[in-house]
């Protein structure tokens, strides 16, 4: 049976993900499509296949019709239900099965998304499978999903007590000074998580913590604020809350609770570097004790903080630097062996996670480090944030490629010059060392500019005067 569908699926299949409107882009129909082609992609026809959701309105209908999709080619969908998306990766993962979560993480209600694993939680990319399932599903919509002669079966698995008692065995708590600790989950999967895992909704035993809850009631329509902690304007109630309650931390998740965000003591954002840092040492600490005379590598993106390489360095590894990206950090971690990957978007990924990211688990790291000495958050992450960072600056250009141009052309002489992701120049000054980094988008007609300096002074004048380049 062929179908008058003509959604253009180029639109809205992203390089590491599908991210869409729901209506008019993602409909049961087109999911339906996509759960049929995935399933032919992974070869899935009498294998488990995991399927889990958000706590969007639309997410339950939607992960129903990826399955339909899915068992039509024959694969056993195995349905986790209200999960987040490192809750999807850990049944991937434990199960050895390849994995669909409907989310469209810090997104607005308006969309949706499915984010596919294959077995073990390995990421895909447009060019590692999603091109070819975005190919088949327009196919199916075409022509229709022509179901296998034994279609494939569905069961229930509720994986949250697994998934809490496994990170418990990776970050141990229990021993923990006491600790105040507001979280806000922005109505996201955070309201469900955290409790299981820092408390004892699970049925696991209770830590020395008292959790203070933000917005911990699941509800994809966001009432509160967006489940982005990215953007400053979204952490204004938990810094208030912090101080408030005179907390000794608070921790912000986004919607699907994969990235967490940490807050000082005093309501101050604590950046995404710096937790890699803590990270980074904590996990080098115990892979070491365990494997003394181990090569062990952390990979950090190449617009962390150059305190991140030196931390990993200092703790007795090595670091390797890679392109920004979801996917591709999970690809390097496989790649190379690494112990652990930190990104400046507060992504971080874990060799004992199957390499997947796991915001939950990194706030774990900071807790324990935070919990077994008396210092506030503020001091231990201060050692750890030495130099002036700009931050990510998005500037909107006409001709992205003529303002590359002339930031080449202006700075290629003055230091050292790499193109690895975007252009990134480096060098010295009189008062220090500094660098930036300018990416095009892949989207959009932006330019990203990130900065860093040895003094506050020093990156000022670098990011004014890149600033100027790009929108001259």
């Amino acid at each position: 049976m062929t179908s008058e569908n003509t959604v253009d699926l180029t639109a809205f299949v992203k390089t590491y993900d599908v991210r869409g409107l729901v209506g008019s882009q993602l409909t049961e129909e087109v999911v339906e499509a996509f759960g049929a082609a995935f399933a032919d992609e992974i070869e899935g026809a009498g294998h488990d296949l995991v399927v889990g959701h958000d706590m969007r309105d639309s997410s339950p209908a939607f992960a129903a019709a990826f399955s339909r999709g899915a068992q039509a080619r024959g694969a056993n969908v195995v349905a986790l239900g209200l999960c987040s998306t490192d809750e999807s990766y850990f049944a991937s993962g434990s199960l050895d099965a390849p994995a669909a979560m409907f989310t469209a993480s810090h997104n607005p209600a308006t969309y949706n998304g499915i984010k596919m694993s294959r077995a073990g939680a390995q990421g895909i990319s447009l060019g590692t499978g999603l091109a070819d399932v975005r190919d088949r599903a327009a196919a199916y919509l075409a022509e229709g999903v022509t179901p296998v002669e034994a279609p494939g079966s569905l069961r229930e698995y509720d994986a949250l007590a697994d998934y809490a008692g496994y990170l418990r065995g990776l970050v141990d708590l229990a021993g923990v000074r006491p600790l105040k600790v507001v979280v806000d989950a922005g109505n996201g999967m955070g309201g469900m998580t955290v409790p299981a895992v820092l408390g004892e909704a699970a049925g696991l035993p209770g830590l020395p913590l008292e959790i203070v809850p933000l917005y911990f009631e699941l509800d994809g329509t966001f009432p509160n604020h967006e489940a982005n902690p990215l953007e400053p304007a979204n952490l204004v109630d938990l810094q208030a809350a912090v101080v408030e309650h005179g907390a000794d931390l608070g921790l912000a998740f986004d919607g699907d609770a994969d990235r967490c965000f940490v807050v000082d003591e005093n309501g101050d954002a604590v950046t995404p570097s710096a937790v890699a840092a803590i990270v980074a040492v904590r996990e080098i600490a115990r892979v070491r004790a365990a494997e003394p005379d181990a090569d062990i590598a952390v990979i950090h993106n190449l617009i962390t903080s150059r305190a991140v390489p030196e931390a990993i360095v200092s703790a007795g590894a090595t670091p390797v630097r890679t392109r920004v990206g979801h996917s591709l950090i999970k690809d390097e971690m496989k790649a190379t062996g690494a112990i652990f990957g930190g990104e400046h978007s507060a992504h971080y990924y874990f060799r004992d996670f199957w390499g997947a990211d796991n915001g939950m688990l990194a706030a774990m790291h900071v807790l324990a480090e935070l919990g077994h000495q008396g210092e506030p958050l503020s001091t231990l992450t201060n050692r750890y944030t030495p130099y002036a960072a700009s931050g990510e600056i998005n500037s909107t250009v006409d001709d992205v490629p003529a303002a590359y141009t002339r930031i080449v052309e202006a700075w290629a002489s003055r230091g050292e010059v790499d193109e690895l992701d975007g252009l990134t120049v480096s060098g010295t000054a009189d008062d220090g060392f500094w660098w930036f980094n300018v990416r095009p988008s892949n989207t959009e007609p932006l330019l990203r500019l990130n900065a860093e300096a040895a003094t506050p002074a020093g990156m000022e004048r670098l990011r004014d005067e890149v600033l100027a380049l790009i929108r001259a």
